[in-house]
């Protein structure tokens, strides 16, 4: 269940963003990289097993633009009716919650029966983001792999 605050409702109206599908998958996972505060899991040979999953149609992007500069976005997984998002970042407020906006309602148009965050977090958890249990979990993902879903 997606929750969507009366500020990013707003923001979503003002058409500031654009928000494409797959067009820059690299350019997502490179921001994806960036947090100097943090350190990174994806390694460069991280990122490149992701883009040769996306090449071969299995890894997808979604990414956030203002005024022509990617701003925004997350990646993820797709196996069947299963979305395993991987990462996100922004650059601007509210970019990452436009990405996670508009992949939900990418999700829900296909058919996708699982979008696993894996991680739950305060940013995911506002917008409705939720723990199952390990067994409900292990039943949805079953199946939802089985699915034929294109994204």
């Amino acid at each position: 269940n997606l929750y969507i605050s009366k500020r990013l409702a707003r923001t979503l109206r003002t058409n500031k963003f654009q928000v494409t599908f797959d067009q820059d998958f690299d350019a997502v996972v490179q921001g994806c990289t960036y947090r100097p505060e943090e350190g990174t899991w994806i390694t460069p040979e991280v990122a490149n097993a992701y883009g040769e999953f996306h090449r071969r149609g299995h890894a997808h992007s979604v990414e956030v633009w203002q005024q022509g500069v990617l701003v925004g976005g997350l990646y993820g997984v797709a196996i069947g009716g299963l979305f395993a998002g991987e990462s996100m970042f922004s650059t601007v407020s509210d970019a990452s919650k436009i990405a996670l906006v508009a992949l939900v309602s990418r999700l829900k148009e296909k058919g996708y029966q699982l979008f696993d965050l894996q991680i739950i977090n305060e940013h995911t958890s506002t917008m409705g983001a939720s723990e199952i249990s390990r067994n409900d979990y292990l039943a949805r993902v079953k199946s939802a792999i089985k699915k034929d879903i294109c994204f």
